[in-house]
């Protein structure tokens, strides 16, 4: 999986959201409001270029104090929204 070329993150009235610029504002045409976990997921995803529900949950583990199976549960649950909504393919 990867991000999809377009959508960024930004911080709005102290809130974390990701918007599509350019075409993707067009095609999105909304704001996606994160927490601070989701904000790092997508951070990572952008660092890791192609990435895997377990590769980004593998890093979520040596972020924060959490096992490998609930990392992958909520990686894997967040993607699955992401992907849906067509922020990440």
């Amino acid at each position: 999986m990867k991000r999809k070329e377009g959508f960024v993150l930004r911080e709005v009235c102290g809130e974390k959201v990701i918007v599509g610029e350019g075409l993707g504002a067009i095609d999105f045409g909304k704001l996606l409001s994160i927490n601070d976990t989701a904000a790092w997921i997508w951070n990572q995803a952008g660092e890791q270029g192609d990435f895997t529900v377990d590769s980004i949950a593998a890093a979520l583990c040596e972020e924060y104090d959490v096992d490998l199976a609930t990392a992958r549960a909520d990686v894997d649950r967040i993607l699955t929204q992401w992907k849906e909504l067509g922020v990440v393919e």
